[in-house]
């Protein structure tokens, strides 16, 4: 699920080198804490917060496919 998020991030960037990702494991829930550049991080939140939910979206649907829950905190 890491390589999900860090490819999703780095899509949406234009310094994916400034993309870092944190991962807490759980015992049924991991914790991403994703950040970028200062500059960027209204490009990977999104008008309205409309890309975020997206991201948290396609997450939380790979989370399930492995029984987990996944919460995602952009810094």
């Amino acid at each position: 699920m890491r390589a999900l998020l860090e490819y999703m991030a780095h899509e949406l960037v234009d310094t994916p080198e400034a993309v870092e990702i944190k991962e807490r494991v759980g015992r049924h829930t991991i914790t991403y804490e994703l950040h970028v550049a200062p500059d960027e991080t209204g490009k990977v939140i999104g008008r309205s917060g409309r890309v975020a939910k997206a991201i948290r979206d396609l997450m939380a649907v790979a989370a399930a496919r492995q029984g987990k829950r996944v919460h995602i905190d952009i810094e």
